[in-house]
C-alpha cells in the first residue's frame, strides 16, 4: 500500500514537472514570436512615421514642421500612457495569470 502511494506522489510530481515545462515552453514560443513581431512592427511604423512627417512638411511647405506635428503626436500618447499606466500594468498581469493557470 505504502509503494502504491509512494509511486502514485512520484508520478503526480513528475505530471507537474512535465506540466511545468509545457507551460514554461509556450511562454518561450510566445514571448519569441512577439518579439519578432514588434521588431518588425517597429520597424514598419519607423518608416511610416517618416512618409507622414514628410507629407505634413510638403503640405505646409516646411519639413520641420512636419516631423515636429508627427513628435508632437507620439508625445500626446506617451502622456495618455503615463495617465492610463496602472491599468494597463493590470491588464497585462491578468492576461499573464490567466494564461499561466
Amino acid at each position: 500500500m505504502i509503494d502504491s502511494l509512494m509511486e502514485y506522489v512520484f508520478k503526480r510530481i513528475e505530471l507537474l514537472k512535465i506540466e511545468i515545462i509545457e507551460k514554461f515552453s509556450l511562454s518561450a514560443g510566445t514571448i519569441a514570436y512577439l518579439s519578432i513581431l514588434l521588431f518588425t512592427l517597429v520597424f514598419c511604423i519607423i518608416l511610416f512615421n517618416f512618409g507622414i512627417a514628410f507629407f505634413i512638411g510638403k503640405l505646409i511647405n516646411n519639413f520641420s514642421y512636419g516631423f515636429l506635428i508627427v513628435a508632437g503626436f507620439y508625445l500626446l500618447l506617451i502622456m495618455i500612457t503615463i495617465v492610463l499606466k496602472r491599468r494597463i500594468i493590470n491588464f497585462v498581469a491578468n492576461k499573464i495569470i490567466k494564461f499561466l493557470s
